[in-house]
């Protein structure tokens, strides 16, 4: 099986071989092939042979001193048309009785094929040269290898460890010393790694380099495909990579095979990185830890638009990820979907400012079923975003713990009193406001009656519905309704007292949730 380092080429440029101190020494002159200096040279070939491009295999740096050529300028142009159709990488030739000067005949032919040429003003053993590069080459050689096997061998521990793919990258990141970025066949990114700042910075120009992503590599953007059995379906990239081409290519193959067999372990789902990417930035954005001007780039690297938008914060309750992706791509809608903690799922809209965000909302829980669609009011400022986000949270916390008769669409305004509970449930004034009105219920046998004064002022203080509910009679359910107000103190039936109570187990639940 062909490898990534059967293709390694720990090859020096031709430029990089004159800038040697021992090729130095020589006064070298590059009088022909100039624009073609950053050819790769695998071997250097000292021969005076005529036909010297017969016993090359293409790559080497030939050193002659053109003895066998003075005096025939057929034999000097066929000379370099040889050494062209070996695709030698360049020629070097010693000045001396041969040639006093640069040959115009083999100068011309260098420069017409495009073979760099050079002149050496002072003699020059060729032996320390020739030992001098294959040192370096043989160098370059066994470093390669040792990278490979470090590389591989780092990140095999890490898979077979169970590490989850950040994991990986934030090692081929640690290796390759350059932001990584791993992104799907549409270019939007999946994953990264590597110093923030150096990570943003790319981020900022992804629209740029993801146009760029199928071109040439160059100044140190390295990829790889990701894919097997004949499918791709992404790409890893090594982002400003400073070490040599080959090591790069080397190391972005060998993180390539890694992340493949790492998606081959995890079941080979195909959005598990798509949902990974998502739910990291809605996370971020609810959380707020992250400034939202920082998280910037990453949304608009994972293709969602942000420029003179429009962003609605939903979150759903009890709703799944993938079919709620699949209603916005049924509906046109651009957005992210993250499932986040105890059964919420995230949904972050970005509508165009001329298009009714009340209206596409509530197409969009239209086509839910069992789920409760809990919004924010639309944001138009990014910075915005995340304070939408928690309200949206909070508005589905609030339906959670038991809001009846709600619109397709809640909005704080729906939770009325329990959502500015859940909105101020960590203030401590309100904690210690709980603590002290249902004293009497939050230990022992008062943990049944707090279920019972739940049910009893959630149903409006319905004794029948209260009863029916808690499958007792009548008379149990007033005796219970008669310890409930020795242990607390009050009369129900007093509307202020049992408004005070109602306030305090509304904050009460939405603390321990």
């Amino acid at each position: 099986m062909t490898t990534a380092l059967d293709h390694l080429e720990p090859a020096l440029s031709v430029r990089q071989v004159l800038t040697l101190e021992r090729v130095l020494a020589g006064e070298p002159e590059v009088v022909a092939g100039a624009a073609q200096l950053d050819r790769a040279v695998r071997w250097v070939h000292v021969a005076e042979a005529p036909d010297v491009g017969v016993m090359l295999t293409g790559g080497e740096m030939v050193l002659t001193t053109g003895v066998l050529l003075a005096g025939d300028e057929g034999a000097q142009a066929e000379y370099i048309q040889s050494l062209h159709r070996a695709e030698a990488a360049a020629v070097v030739l010693g000045l001396g009785r041969a040639f006093p000067a640069p040959p115009d005949v083999m100068r011309r032919a260098a420069e017409r094929c495009g073979l760099p040429m050079v002149v050496l003003h002072r003699p020059f053993p060729f032996a320390e040269l020739t030992e001098e590069v294959q040192s370096r080459l043989v160098r370059r050689k066994f470093a390669a290898v040792s990278l490979s096997e470090a590389v591989r061998t780092s990140l095999t521990g890490l898979i077979t460890a169970g590490a989850p793919l950040q994991r990986l990258l934030d090692d081929v990141a640690q290796h390759s010393a350059c932001p990584v970025v791993v992104t799907n066949l549409a270019h939007r990114v999946l994953a990264t790694a590597g110093e923030r700042p150096a990570v943003d910075d790319v981020l900022r120009d992804w629209e740029r380099i993801a146009r760029q992503a199928g071109g040439s590599e160059g100044d140190g953007w390295i990829r790889a495909e990701l894919g097997g059995r004949g499918e791709r379906w992404g790409q890893i990239l090594l982002c400003g990579y400073r070490g040599d081409t080959a090591s790069g290519r080397l190391l972005a193959d060998r993180a390539a095979e890694a992340l493949v067999l790492h998606r081959m372990l995890a079941g080979n789902s195909a959005h598990t990185w798509e949902e990974q990417s998502a739910q990291s930035l809605l996370t971020d954005l609810v959380s707020g830890v992250v400034p939202a001007r920082q998280l910037l780039p990453r949304a608009r690297a994972a293709g969602l638009p942000v420029n003179r938008r429009t962003f609605v914060p939903l979150v759903v309750r009890d709703g799944d990820p993938a079919e709620l992706d699949r209603v916005l791509r049924l509906l046109g809608l651009p957005g992210i979907v993250a499932e986040l903690a105890d059964g919420a799922t995230a949904v972050l809209l970005s509508l165009a400012r001329d298009q009714d965000a009340a209206v596409l909302t509530a197409n969009f829980a239209a086509r839910l079923t069992e789920t409760v669609v809990a919004a924010a009011d639309p944001r138009t400022d990014w910075d915005d975003v995340p304070a939408g986000m928690r309200e949206a949270r909070h508005v589905a916390d609030a339906v959670a713990s038991g809001v009846l008769d709600l619109p397709a669409v809640v909005r704080l305004k729906d939770v009325h009193l329990r959502g500015l509970i859940r909105l101020l449930r960590d203030d401590p004034q309100v904690q210690s406001f709980a603590e002290r009105e249902l004293d009497g219920l939050l230990c022992g046998a008062g943990e049944d009656l707090l279920a019972v004064l739940r049910t009893y002022l959630a149903t409006g203080r319905n004794k029948s519905r209260t009863a029916q509910l808690h499958h007792v009679s009548r008379p149990a359910l007033y005796r219970r309704l008669e310890a409930i107000q020795t242990r607390l103190g009050v009369d129900l039936d007093d509307f202020e007292q049992a408004a005070s109570v109602h306030i305090a187990l509304l904050a009460h639940d939405a603390q321990q949730s």
